[in-house]
């Protein structure tokens, strides 16, 4: 069970930095809960994987498609959890830089993602 929910969400993050969508569609649950921290006009919980790919999309207009997942430092199992301290990077195109440290917690059920909580 850890393997697999390791191997899912090793998988997801290696999609993010390849931009292959078609393998995040397939990882993402269709009733997926997303949480994205904040108060801004992304985050909140999304309920779908067409929310979270409408939020993802608008993540990269506001950054200038700028946005990257520049590391990925850590990745632990519990289970069906799967805890990672991520580096991202974004340029606006009003030259304001984003680097960030987040650290999300996946949950695993199958081959695909069902929740995320993103700090």
């Amino acid at each position: 069970m850890e393997t697999n929910a390791k191997e899912v969400v090793t998988d997801f993050l290696s999609a993010i930095q390849n931009g292959d969508n078609q393998k995040l569609a397939a990882l993402i649950h269709p009733e997926i809960e997303w949480n994205q921290p904040g108060q801004n006009m992304v985050s909140g919980i999304k309920r779908s994987n067409a929310e979270v790919f409408e939020m993802v999309g608008r993540m990269f207009e506001i950054s200038g498609n700028t946005l990257r997942l520049s590391e990925i430092k850590s990745v632990t199992v519990n289970g069906d959890h799967v805890a990672c301290l991520l580096k991202w990077n974004a340029v606006k195109p009003s030259g304001d830089a984003l680097t960030v440290d987040n650290i999300d917690v996946y949950t695993v059920i199958g081959e695909q993602i069902t929740r995320a909580y993103i700090y």
